[in-house]
């Protein structure tokens, strides 16, 4: 296994060892240096970014249809006809005119081969197959083919290394090289937006299927992902797949407070779509054929599944992947109380299927669990080999026990009860065949013994020899390995032979998240055991359902790399904490240059108690003792050799992205899409009539502002809507209604209309969209502006807050929930929540006096808290910056990417592994800054601004920027 990079030899570990001073821990992270990938553009070009690309159209199999019938829709029965022609019109004048009969033999395979081929098209559409409400109507499915871009870049490296001020002396490192950044020139991110370069893992916010269709069309990933895993919503309960909230891990049953409006989730969850569990296989299929286009042929794919639609979805996956492709249901039991109604389900189920299952074996791993001395193994290492030389049963050892103890309840006892004592299994030493120097009888004992001949069968191992040596079965007899049993010869397989079983397809015990973040968390193990069986060091590995990260996050303690991806918000919030914060153990590298893709180095050692602790255990077997072999060695994928250099393994640099699509210029004939005028006016109109039925802006706090008579502009240039704002009846609201007459001098806000712009439908909102929609409503004489999007750009923002002073009228931003694209699907419920205003983060950025003379002039901020403002009070309310999940700094920002350089998690200890591994080198007040409103001081850097993003409990990101120049 050389991609493995296994190295062989013996190696004792010493019980005494000389004591060195130990190097100080440092942290590090493992980089892919073979591996290449195309460069996204950062999030700062978007609007001048022009390589568009039409929607990709993906064809069903319509083979797979049985129904022989020809209606216009399924072309079937014409496919069938057509195969039947085939082979009717076969040319057998090749074979009957060849000249020689090699001539013939050849035709007559080709003409066989196409036969066969037209054949199984026949007999596939002839086979059963699961059909759904909208499955026959629809032969193929079109998905848009959007760019990615980089909002974030972040590594845990980096973030150890910026805090300068709080370490000891270290040699600084460039920034860029710890981020993964290749620091391109805007012109060559515009111009030339996909050059390849260095691999950096990603996470990626957007629709999976979107998602994946860019990595194909933009980035050319096809046949390149080793391994995908997906842990799709199991489409029955709500509570048992969604998250809505950062800081809420349990959600309620059929509780609209609870309920997350995040397309995929909710297109998942089958009480909000119109078609329930069909439009769930729907959604399923779709993913699972992209992913097909994704794999290598030698990948694999793991569907993680209930047992409420576990055979649908291996039904699905037989129609994707044919089921030739099946390798096997893997039942997992799941740790916690899960309650049926009659009774209690205790297992989840892995569907495995390969791209192609004969090239899958080619990188399939064995792996391997230890044998615990329990019940299940004293069942198969049924007798005992005593000190004396008696064999006995484990049942006959207990007779002779003083204290009559049952060993096989009690299997431990027995080595302290009679020492020296050996556990063996019996196991055969015949098979079938006839072998000339095998096919005798042997005597052992004064007892001859027949392998079986007259059945056809031999002993596995010699009995005579033709050149003189030592027959196999006379030195498993000298070694004491042979085992006369009531009828027949036997082997002692003894228990420290191998001390290891071959894991199989139950996996027992391992399913639950150990202190998991999210609400479906996917255990590690069965993560990592998936991993391990069908990847190798350096492999790419993809998770379309991110959820807690956990995929991400074993990809990266196993040195494989990843892509991982979600639609939500809330769990990227949550996986980027998990990344950035988790220690990793070193282990060593074959070939240092080449990284992880040069394999893991495995040794063999023992203890001091001569117990195999290393990656390669022997395997004695009656072959090895027969020919006289050294024993066969067995490598432990799990057990890779770890570095004995005091080296702290972080995550390395990965990146935050988006699906953004290109930017549309309305009236610029020259870059206009044929079809984006009658995209857009869908769009507008999908928007209004979403408005008009949830007329309601969250504001927090359990209070709202509702809109009225909602409607489209007359001769509108930039505006999308128009409303008035609904004040209602009490008296707050009435002397609100009068301090803004009073103030503006002007109608009443609720007699004025308001003018609403909507942003991009899959993009950010721009500083240009604001400010045009800002200028017509100021010529028309609007009360307002709300700007409605999916995404604001941090100038956009500001001047919407700036408001008044820079745009001539108040302004607010309010955030849409992505799910507003899922059209007649969309449920409204008592608590939608579809339209929420967010806030801002208020910061103090101070300078700092020098500690001594010369000393560069160094920075601090403090987060004071998060501003949400109030368009009926025209007041801003704060929350504390303690109370916000996260939040993050960039100390030098460049007004595009964010590099995260300080990271901050107030509410909880995230930063305490990193923290105990680093203590030596780094001071306490370095990880009280990390989980605090305060930044650690920094230096300025080239761009002499900052940037400030806080995390809000929906996973909204919230940026605000200032200038260096303006610290007090």
């Amino acid at each position: 296994m050389p991609r493995n990079g296994i190295t062989s030899g013996k190696r004792r570990a010493k019980s005494r060892r000389t004591r060195l001073a130990a190097p100080p821990p440092r942290a590090e992270s493992y980089q892919h240096p073979e591996a290449k990938a195309a460069l996204r553009p950062d999030v700062g070009v978007q609007p001048r970014f022009r390589e568009r690309k039409p929607p990709k159209t993906y064809k069903y199999d319509s083979s797979l249809s049985p129904a022989l019938d020809w209606d216009g829709q399924n072309p079937a029965r014409e496919q069938g006809e057509a195969h039947i022609r085939r082979i009717l019109d076969l040319d057998t004048g090749t074979i009957e005119n060849a000249n020689s009969l090699d001539e013939a033999k050849t035709a007559a395979r080709n003409v066989m081969a196409e036969a066969k081929d037209a054949a199984s098209t026949l007999r596939a559409l002839g086979k059963p197959f699961l059909n759904w409400a909208g499955k026959a109507e629809r032969l193929s499915f079109d998905v848009p083919t959007l760019p990615l871009f980089v909002h974030e870049r972040l590594s845990t490296e980096a973030i150890v290394k910026t805090l300068q001020t709080h370490r000891k002396a270290e040699k600084p490192a460039d920034q860029f090289d710890l981020f993964g950044d290749p620091h391109r020139p805007i012109a060559d991110q515009i111009m030339k937006p996909y050059a390849h370069g260095d691999w950096v893992n990603r996470m990626i916010l957007g629709d999976s299927l979107v998602v994946m269709n860019s990595l194909l069309e933009y980035e050319g990933l096809g046949g390149q992902v080793q391994m995908i895993y997906i842990d799709p919503p199991y489409g029955v309960k709500f509570g048992s797949n969604f998250q809505p909230f950062v800081r809420k891990r349990d959600v309620s049953e059929n509780d609209d407070d609870d309920m997350t409006r995040e397309p995929e989730m909710v297109k998942a969850y089958r009480d909000t779509w119109e078609l329930g569990l069909h439009s769930y296989l729907t959604y399923l299929r779709d993913r699972f054929l992209i992913s097909r286009e994704l794999l290598r042929q030698t990948g694999s794919i793991f569907v993680q599944i209930g047992d409420q639609n576990l055979h649908h979805v291996r039904e699905l996956l037989d129609e994707i992947f044919g089921p030739e492709n099946f390798v096997v249901t893997v039942p997992f039991k799941k740790k916690g109380n899960q309650k049926g109604r009659l009774i209690d389900p205790v297992n989840d189920y892995l569907l495995w299927y390969a791209k192609d299952i004969d090239r899958c074996k080619e990188e399939y791993n064995q792996l391997y669990e230890k044998l615990d001395l329990d019940a299940d193994v004293v069942e198969t290492f049924s007798y005992m080999e005593l000190a004396d030389g008696r064999i006995l049963t484990v049942n006959q050892l207990s007779k002779l026990s003083k204290s009559k103890t049952d060993y096989t309840e009690q299997p431990h006892k027995i080595f302290t009860d009679f020492p020296g004592a050996r556990l063996f299994a019996s196991t055969e030493l015949t098979s079938g065949g006839y072998r000339k120097n095998q096919s005798l009888k042997y005597l052992f004992q004064g007892r001859e013994f027949d392998p079986g001949l007259e059945r056809g069968n031999c002993w596995k191992h010699t009995v005579v020899t033709d050149d003189g040596t030592k027959p196999g079965m006379d030195r498993l007899a000298e070694a004491g390995r042979l085992f006369a049993a009531k009828n027949q010869l036997r082997f002692k397989r003894y228990l420290s032979d191998f001390g290891y079983k071959a894991i199989s397809n139950w996996w027992d015990g391992i399913g639950g998240a150990k202190g998991r973040l999210y609400v479906v968390q996917t255990s590690e193990e069965v993560v990592k055991r998936c991993m391990l069986m069908t990847t190798r060091p350096g492999d790419l590995i993809l998770d379309p359902t991110c959820g807690g990260g956990t995929t991400a996050y074993v990809a990266e303690h196993w040195g494989r790399r990843w892509i991982t991806i979600d639609t939500s918000r809330v769990p990227l919030a949550l996986a980027r904490q998990r990344l950035l914060t988790g220690t990793f153990p070193y282990y060593q590298l074959k070939d240092e240059r080449r990284g992880p893709a040069g394999g893991f180095v495995y040794v063999r050692k023992q203890n001091s108690k001569g117990k195999e602790i290393g990656g390669i255990v022997p395997h004695v077997t009656s072959s090895t003792i027969a020919n006289d072999e050294p024993p066969d060695e067995e490598v432990l994928v799990d057990r890779p050799e770890s570095t004995n250099e005091k080296i702290v393994r972080v995550t390395g640099p990965f990146t935050v992205e988006a699906t953004i699509p290109t930017p549309i210029v309305w009236g610029d004939d020259d870059h206009a899409h044929p079809t984006i005028s009658e995209e857009h006016a869908s769009y507008l109109d999908r928007m209004l009539e979403v408005l008009r039925k949830s007329p309601v802006l969250a504001l927090g706090g359990g209070r709202a502002v509702a809109l009225r008579n909602v409607r489209p502009p007359a001769k509108s240039l930039s505006i999308s809507a128009e409303a008035t704002v609904d004040t209602g009846s009490s008296s707050l609201a009435q002397a609100i209604d009068a301090a803004h007459e009073k103030n503006t001098n002007a109608l009443p806000l609720s007699q004025r209309p308001v003018a609403i712009v909507f942003g991009p439908e899959n993009g950010a909102v721009s500083q240009k969209l604001v400010y045009e929609a800002a200028r017509e409503a100021n010529m028309k004489g609007y009360a307002r502006l709300y700007v409605i999007g999916f995404n604001i750009q941090a100038d956009a923002r500001l001047l919407v807050e700036a408001g008044e002073a820079a745009l001539g009228l108040p302004a607010t931003y309010v955030q849409a929930t992505p799910d507003l694209m899922m059209g007649d699907l969309l449920k409204t419920m008592r608590s939608s929540q579809i339209f929420s205003v967010c806030g801002l983060p208020e910061i103090h950025l101070r300078k700092l006096k020098p500690e001594k003379t010369g000393d560069p002039l160094r920075y601090q901020v403090d987060l004071l808290g998060v501003d949400v403002f109030d368009p009926i009070t025209m007041q801003p309310e704060s929350r504390k910056g303690s109370d916000v999940p996260a939040w993050f700094l960039d100390i030098d920002h460049n007004g595009m990417v964010f590099h995260v350089s300080q990271a901050f998690f107030p509410r909880t200890g995230a930063w305490k592994n990193l923290k105990k591994a680093l203590k030596i080198t780094h001071d306490e007040s370095v990880w009280e800054h990390l989980a605090g409103t305060t930044s650690a001081p920094f230096e300025a850097g080239e761009h002499g601004q900052i940037a400030v993003k806080v995390i809000d409990d929906r996973g909204n990101e919230l940026l605000v920027t200032k200038n260096l120049s303006e610290a007090v």
